[in-house]
């Protein structure tokens, strides 16, 4: 059985201490970050959300750009570890109905993720903002959570060309990519990276288009 989300941290809601400091000004800034934005967001702001001063956010992170590093690093593992469980869980048995499993995963990653809202507000910030961005901030960004999470789905699309499920004819990494492209892409796009999410017809409709092409082009030959 899957175990239940710990629950979100807020800044009402944190521990007291140094500890719990760090989890309130965190919070606070993925929360002002992901309304603001990273260019017009201020230490300020984020302090006042918190509840702290100023001089403690810089107590915790050397400026701005290092917090917004930190916290997107943060929530970046965290939604790449649920949905690596996803992965896992969809793809984890060879004997499954290969179109109904990738279907389940590919509905299941490309839906709003409701408990991960503040990190996707992020994502929106990233996609805005990315030319504004330290590079390495981005970079820290692809490979804590999108790159992280391709590895894993290259990892079980491998081990289904190995079981003889999927056909042999690219690399687990170009598998991974396009199941991404043709499945899920669509949806990230058309919600605005779950902005504006998709009725569930329309979901469901882009998620089966996209597993049919991916199979028309690697299922087992009939």
């Amino acid at each position: 059985m899957t175990p239940a989300a710990a629950p979100r941290t807020t800044p009402e809601n944190a521990p007291t201490g140094r500890p719990g400091k760090r989890a309130a000004i965190d919070c606070a800034a993925r929360t002002v970050f992901g309304r603001e934005g990273y260019s017009r967001a201020s230490v300020d702001a984020i302090a006042a959300e918190a509840g702290v001063s100023k001089r403690t956010i810089y107590n915790h992170h050397q400026d701005k750009e290092h917090l917004f590093r930190a916290v997107v690093q943060q929530s970046s593992q965290a939604v790449a570890e649920h949905q690596e469980e996803l992965i896992d869980r969809h793809l984890g048995d060879p004997g499954t109905d290969l179109a109904a499993a990738l279907t389940a995963l590919g509905h299941a990653l490309a839906v709003p993720q409701t408990d991960f809202e503040s990190h996707f507000a992020l994502v929106r910030v990233i996609f805005a903002e990315a030319p504004y961005l330290p590079p390495h901030v981005l970079e820290s960004w692809r490979g804590t959570g999108p790159g992280r999470v391709r590895a894993r789905l290259a990892e079980r699309l491998g081990g289904l060309v190995k079981a003889g499920v999927l056909r042999d004819r690219v690399a687990p990494e170009t598998l991974a990519l396009q199941f991404t492209q043709l499945v899920t892409s669509e949806v990230y796009e058309r919600s605005f990276h779950g902005a504006l999410p998709l009725a569930e017809d329309e979901t469901t409709a882009l998620v089966e288009s996209g597993v049919a092409a991916f199979l028309a082009l690697h299922g087992p030959a009939s």
